[in-house]
């Protein structure tokens, strides 16, 4: 299978936030007799098989979560065909309504008939968390997947992993080579997902990268509630607690992080640098701790909106230092060296402290609503 070929005009360099995508890849242009198959299957899907079929950039994203929406959006802006996958009526008409592709799909009861729309198809991205169980919903059907997509257009394929793979690494910096050592299932089944999708890739001789992010965040859309809101400020301004798992991560002195702005430009990179079998880590270039973000984002709201908060901390004020002493040995710094080496990435938002200042700067007055 021909692997893409790639225009200098795609990005601009330095590579820049989704702003700067261009549509020149160079793919074939596929007859449009031939429409989307798996009308029979019960798979439930728009009606806009010639568009795709027709179109030179094609991209599918299985789950069309956080990060597959804002890359969805901004490829669509710039002239791709996207397509997706979403398990829910009321966002699959919601997504139609932004000009997308949906089809509904469960995760874990995976539907094989989804694999026929990857056939036509030129850029693949697997935005699917694993499902305890049943591990990666859709290569559980991977002989059937290889067989449908063998001959069809697919030229790129990109796996959304997570650093938890690397497990307990005791405060040290790893970079890609760091042997992995996985300690939750979520994580174990991550590092089953990798190795499943890298070896289906070589098998069909597709350009295959996993992406392994760490902590997403971004700007939050409440108004449509398809996009959520992932960031120190929406939680405090929502006068939310933490959640469980965010106490237990609280008093971590490193956490790796990643604007979702930045997982969306490294994506783009990578479609203009094509791999075979590549890994890498996308995070940010600061690693700390979450009470340090929160207090950063405490102060930014005061400083925008003065007495919303007053008063109130979503912080923890005390914890069990044996617990804490337990918890610091899973941590590690992540190197992002590679991803930047290699795919000539520049962060738009190299620490949390410029990614949640241009969230505030974009956000509406939350007392007048």
């Amino acid at each position: 299978m021909a692997m893409c070929q790639l225009s200098g005009q795609f990005l601009a360099p330095p590579v820049q936030a989704c702003k700067s995508l261009q549509t020149s890849l160079l793919l074939p242009r596929l007859p449009k007799s031939e429409s989307f198959p798996g009308a029979s299957t019960g798979v439930q899907r728009c009606s806009t098989e010639t568009e795709v079929s027709g179109s030179r950039n094609r991209m599918f994203i299985l789950g069309m979560g956080f990060v597959g929406q804002f890359l969805a959006q901004d490829l669509k802006n710039h002239g791709w065909v996207v397509s997706g996958t979403c398990t829910s009526a009321f966002k699959k008409k919601k997504l139609e309504e932004r000009g997308l592709n949906m089809y509904l799909f469960y995760a874990n009861e995976p539907e094989p008939g989804v694999v026929n729309a990857l056939k036509h198809s030129t850029h693949l991205l697997v935005s699917i968390p694993p499902v305890v169980g049943i591990g990666d919903p859709m290569l559980q059907h991977d002989e059937f997947l290889k067989s449908r997509i063998r001959d069809g257009d697919l030229q790129w394929l990109c796996y959304l992993s997570s650093t938890s793979v690397y497990g307990d690494c005791g405060g040290k910096l790893v970079d890609e080579d760091y042997p992995t050592s996985p300690a939750s299932e979520s994580a174990k089944l991550r590092l089953a997902a990798e190795k499943g999708w890298l070896n289906l890739g070589s098998e069909l001789g597709l350009s295959t990268q996993v992406f392994r992010n760490g902590g997403i965040y971004g700007p939050g859309r409440r108004s449509s509630r398809i996009l959520w809101s992932t960031n120190a400020v929406d939680t405090i301004i929502k006068q939310g607690s933490l959640s469980e798992s965010q106490k237990k991560r609280i008093t971590r002195q490193y956490t790796s992080r990643v604007h979702v702005a930045d997982i969306c430009q490294a994506l783009k990179a990578s479609i203009q640098m094509p791999s075979l079998g590549r890994i890498y880590n996308i995070v940010d270039d600061d690693p700390a701790p979450r009470a340090q973000v929160f207090a950063f984002a405490q102060d930014l709201i005061e400083m925008k909106w003065p007495n919303h908060i007053e008063g109130r901390s979503v912080l923890p004020e005390s914890v069990d230092p044996l617990v804490e002493k337990a918890r610091r040995k899973a941590e590690k710094r992540v190197s992002n060296a590679r991803m930047k080496k290699e795919l000539g990435v520049m962060l738009l938002h190299p620490t949390y402290r410029a990614g949640l200042q241009s969230i505030i700067d974009n956000m509406e007055n939350p007392i007048s609503k």
